[in-house]
This record gives structure tokens, C-alpha cells and sequence, in this order.
């Protein structure tokens, strides 16, 4: 049986969280309209902020499960902004992939550093399969010999190394991709440019090239050079990494969703129109109706991601889920900011406020890590036993 019940320390480390998130978020304005700059590692507030806010109580053995508490302590954060901490992680999605896939002595050499993780290239979106970037085997001196290009690579900027996809055998396909640690640095790898975007302006988001980069040949992920004919190689292997970060890019989401939430409820409330949830349809406003429908919508994206989340602590399968909760808030983070926005007027997309914000970073809830319309394909397989070849 599922139970999503707090703990006492939960409760304490959530809401510790959300005096964290709103100190951040007195920074949100200024980075979102000065891309070129990136937010420090630590805010100034930081080490204050935390001598202040003393130890947690201890945990007990009955506490939610660490996967479930991480989706809510994601949706606290991002409620204060998506890109600003009060303090960064270390590591970025390649670090995922490291510990999902990497050697013992891998993880040891490479998890104190900040990984990227470089898939998308500019003929090759939501596929992965179609990587074309090649990494060829040098006999002679043991090295892999990295060429192609990549963009969108979150954190791109800020990583010390990139956890990259590349094919040994395009005539392989999906089987001949494999994942390669390179540190930057490494002559031959060339960070081209920062990209600048609509949404998440103060997270890094960089273009990589890689003309003869030479690499040793234990920086392959695994360690596994075979080239299976009749499966996916080191491909599904590394693929599990997005079992655990879709859901937490949907609860990332999902914070900002629960932030325009708030702000439009406290408008509402001060311009006297009072929501009714026992009322009947038609019996109120139609600003009030609107909201709860977009309350509604939120409650059930954020159940879908704590299922798939408690899932994962239970060590059970969670592909499926991991795509429907992705896939769900990603169009739910973008129905209510938007309707919060509809709903406010001239004041939603006022500078003024941080909804127009919001409003603009949750559109990358329904784009990285795999589109709405991939997760809707892997769902469809997944439902109705569709093969690979029934839906392109």
C-alpha cells in the first residue's frame, strides 16, 4: 500500500526547504534579465541562513522513502525558481548516468566532479538512437577518437566533465551507442558557445564539438565495448537513468506550477473574490471556477510523479510511470501558469511579478529529457505492445 505520510523530519526538512526557496527567489529577476551572468555556487545568505536554521530532527525508521522525499523537496526549490539556489549540487545529469551505469573505479575517479551529459546534436532531437557523433577505437595507442557535434547540453557551462553519447557502429544502430567520460580540458573538445533562450536563462545551457578529441580507453561508461546484435548494448542500460530524472523533472515543474498556484490564490483573495470548494459548477466566479480546475490539474500531475517516485524506493519497475508523470507535467505545468496568467490579467505578464517568469521556465518541463510526444510513444508501446517500427 502506498502511504505518502510525513514524517516529523520531513515535514521539518520541507519546510527548511521553503525558506530556502524564497531567498532565492530574490534573485530570480535579476539573473532571468542578465543571462550572461551565472548565479554563484553558494548565495550570499547561504552559511548564515544555515547557522541559523539548526540541526533536523533525527530520522526515524518509518520515513518516506528517499525518492518520494526528494520529488517534494524538488517541488519546494523550484517553487522559489528553477534556476537560482540557495546553494548548487555538485553534479548534473551525467552523474545520474554514472551511477547508474559506471565501474566502481569510474564512480570513484569521476563522482566528485560535475557531470553533463551531451546527447542531443543538431540532426538528432528526441531520438537518441540517431546519434551520429562517432568514437573510434585507436588500436595502436588505446585511445577513443571522439568527432561531432552537440547542443542543448544542460549545465554545459559549469560542468568540469560531459558524460557523452556517441556511436561506435552507426550500421548498428541503438546497439552501437555508447556513453564516453571526457573531462574538460581534453584537447580537441571545444565548449562553441552559451546558448540563449526563452526560459531557465540562469542555467547554463551550452554547445560542445569534438574534432579528434582523444580520450583513454577506460573512459568508456561500463566498460563494455561489445556490440550485441540482438539488443541495445550499453544504450538500455544508461536509458534507466531517465527512470529517476523524468520524475524529478516533472517535480521541478511542478514547483513552479504550485508557485503561480499561490501567487494567483493571494490576488484572488485580496481582490475579494472568495473560492468556494464545496460550491456547485456555475455558482461562482468563473476566475474562482478556473482555479480549482487548475488546482485539479496539479493534484493529479503530482500524484502520478510521488507514485512513480515511490515506485523507484521500492525498487519496483517505473519506466511507464516515469514517462506518464513526465508526460502528464509536462502539460500541466504549462496549462496553469498559463490559465494563472489568463486569470490575472495585465498583472500576469507584468515584470512587475515572477508569473511571466514562470510561465516562460516551465515550458522546458515538456521538452528536456524527452519530449511530451516521445513519452506519449514509449506510453503507447508500453500500453499496447507497439513495436519500435509500429510508431515513428
Amino acid at each position: 500500500m502506498i502511504d505518502f505520510t510525513l514524517t516529523e523530519n520531513d515535514q521539518a526538512a520541507l519546510a527548511r526547504t521553503r525558506e530556502a526557496a524564497l531567498i532565492a527567489r530574490t534573485y530570480a529577476r535579476y539573473y532571468d534579465e542578465n543571462e550572461h551572468e551565472m548565479p554563484p555556487e553558494v548565495l550570499p545568505e547561504a552559511e548564515e541562513f544555515i547557522k541559523n536554521a539548526g540541526p533536523l530532527p533525527q530520522s526515524g525508521p518509518e520515513d518516506t522513502s528517499r525518492p518520494v522525499m526528494l520529488a517534494l523537496q524538488s517541488i519546494g526549490t523550484y517553487w522559489g525558481d528553477y534556476s537560482i539556489r540557495l546553494r548548487r549540487e555538485g553534479g548534473g545529469l551525467g552523474n545520474a548516468a554514472l551511477s547508474a551505469a559506471g565501474t566502481p573505479e569510474q564512480q570513484a575517479k569521476w563522482g566528485g566532479l560535475c557531470l553533463s551529459m551531451a546527447i542531443t546534436e543538431p540532426g538528432c532531437g528526441s531520438d537518441p538512437s540517431r546519434v551520429s557523433t562517432t568514437a573510434v577505437l585507436d588500436e595502436e595507442t588505446g585511445e577513443w577518437v571522439i568527432n561531432g557535434e552537440k547542443i542543448f547540453v544542460t549545465t554545459g557551462i559549469r560542468a568540469d566533465a560531459v558524460v557523452l553519447w556517441a556511436t561506435l557502429d552507426k550500421s548498428a544502430g541503438r546497439a552501437g551507442i555508447k556513453s564516453f567520460l571526457v573531462e574538460k580540458g581534453t584537447p580537441g573538445f571545444d565548449v562553441s558557445h552559451k546558448e540563449k533562450k526563452l526560459g531557465i536563462r540562469a542555467d547554463d545551457t551550452a554547445a560542445y564539438v569534438f574534432s579528434d578529441c582523444r580520450i583513454p580507453r577506460s573512459n568508456l561508461l561500463g566498460g563494455d565495448e561489445s556490440i550485441p546484435k540482438k539488443n541495445s548494448g550499453g544504450f538500455r542500460g544508461v536509458m534507466k537513468t531517465f527512470n529517476m530524472t523524468r520524475p524529478m523533472t516533472a517535480a521541478m515543474g511542478l514547483g513552479l506550477a504550485e508557485a503561480a498556484l499561490d501567487f494567483t490564490r493571494e490576488q484572488l483573495e485580496s481582490a475579494g473574490i472568495e473560492i468556494d470548494y464545496k460550491a456547485g459548477p456555475g455558482t461562482q466566479t468563473a476566475a474562482a471556477e478556473k482555479f480549482i480546475r487548475l488546482e485539479a490539474i496539479y493534484d493529479a500531475s503530482k500524484w502520478t510523479t510521488l507514485q512513480c517516485c515511490w515506485l523507484a524506493g521500492e525498487g519496483k519497475p517505473n519506466n511507464m510511470e516515469s514517462s506518464v508523470c513526465k508526460a502528464h507535467a509536462g502539460g500541466s505545468v504549462r496549462a496553469i501558469t498559463q490559465g494563472c496568467i489568463e486569470i490575472l490579467g495585465a498583472m500576469g505578464i507584468s515584470r512587475e511579478h515572477l508569473l511571466e517568469k514562470w510561465a516562460r521556465d516551465s515550458r522546458i518541463t515538456d521538452i528536456y529529457e524527452g519530449t511530451g510526444e516521445i513519452q506519449r510513444l514509449i506510453i503507447a508501446r508500453g500500453l499496447l505492445e507497439y513495436t519500435r517500427q509500429d510508431l515513428k
